[in-house]
């Protein structure tokens, strides 16, 4: 499948979730969902869609966000703003949304997750002081809101502010010994844990222009050794993503994302979000990395500038 035809195949798979409002729901004949929105927009631009269904797209997400410059999976659930760093990805490039993405980032900036002092005898391992971002509100940081939340600040030129370097020290930490992440814990009671697909290629994702290529080495020979298994479209997608970012595209990357596909006659459609990141994994395969979340590592532009 060549880049030409996944882009029509993406974009009529998309169109397919976009609610007459603009929005997307999470699945086809659902629901508008937050982080569906902002997934579909970055697959949708990825694919070549419609300028002004995107534009569309971007303002009705604005709507959602709250004076804080967060925005939650559901407003009434505040404490759920892990969908913020996608609206910042989403809104990158848009001029008229650029006041609403500044909130969004002065907010992460200023945010973090529970973090405190390790205990001598705690089960974990990892240095439970490096702040990253969590999934909820007062709870720990993780290792994939990290990773979206590095992408989406350096994709605003914020890649040297403290927070982040600190958020970058905090994966580093949670990488495992013998390579890979899982969801942010590396040994407990003294036994290394598995890595996963999806966290690695994640945080190799958001690590991308950061660190030298020695230092996630095990992480890249271990996803790489994985990835030709993976049918899932999660697993699959970040996968990609995230060797993509390190220019190691796995050479039958086409045939692996046919038969994940292909896997919806057996299972049913995927959610909208698991759709996109399989269409932006697949398209970074052959684009270089200039889609969006991959070309915030290549930012070559001043700091977005935060107004008051």
């Amino acid at each position: 499948m060549g880049s030409s035809s996944l882009r029509t195949l993406g974009s009529a798979a998309l169109l397919r979730r976009a609610l007459p409002s603009g929005e997307f729901s999470g699945r086809p004949g659902g629901q508008f969902q937050v982080d569906s929105t902002a997934w579909g927009i970055l697959a949708l631009t990825a694919c070549g869609g419609s300028a002004e269904l995107l534009d569309q797209s971007r303002h009705l997400l604005m709507r959602e966000q709250l004076p804080d410059g967060r925005l939650c999976v559901k407003k009434p659930h505040p404490a759920s703003y892990w969908p913020t760093s996608l609206a910042i990805l989403a809104w990158q490039d848009s001029q008229s949304c650029s006041e609403a993405q500044q909130r969004s980032v002065r907010f992460l900036l200023n945010t973090t997750g529970f973090h405190f002092p390790r205990q001598s005898d705690a089960p974990s391992a990892h240095d439970s002081l490096l702040k990253g971002w969590p999934w909820v509100d007062e709870t720990h940081s993780w290792v994939e809101p990290t990773a979206m939340s590095v992408m989406a600040l350096r994709a605003t030129g914020h890649g040297r502010h403290d927070r982040v370097q600190e958020a970058v020290r905090m994966l580093l930490d949670r990488q495992l010994p013998h390579g890979g992440w899982n969801y942010g814990n590396t040994l407990v009671f003294g036994k290394e844990l598995h890595p996963m697909p999806e966290n690695t290629g994640a945080a190799l994702a958001g690590l991308s222009g950061s660190v030298d290529r020695d230092v996630v080495l095990p992480s890249l020979q271990y996803l790489h050794s994985e990835v030709a298994r993976l049918q899932t479209p999660i697993s699959l997608g970040w996968s990609l993503l995230g060797l993509a970012a390190w220019q190691m595209a796995p050479p039958n990357a086409a045939t692996l994302v046919e038969r994940c596909l292909a896997n919806q006659k057996r299972y049913g459609e995927y959610e909208t979000s698991a759709l996109c990141l399989l269409v932006l994994g697949a398209l970074a395969m052959e684009m270089g990395g200039q889609i969006p979340l991959l070309s915030a590592s290549v930012y070559k532009g001043l700091p977005l500038a935060l107004t008051q």
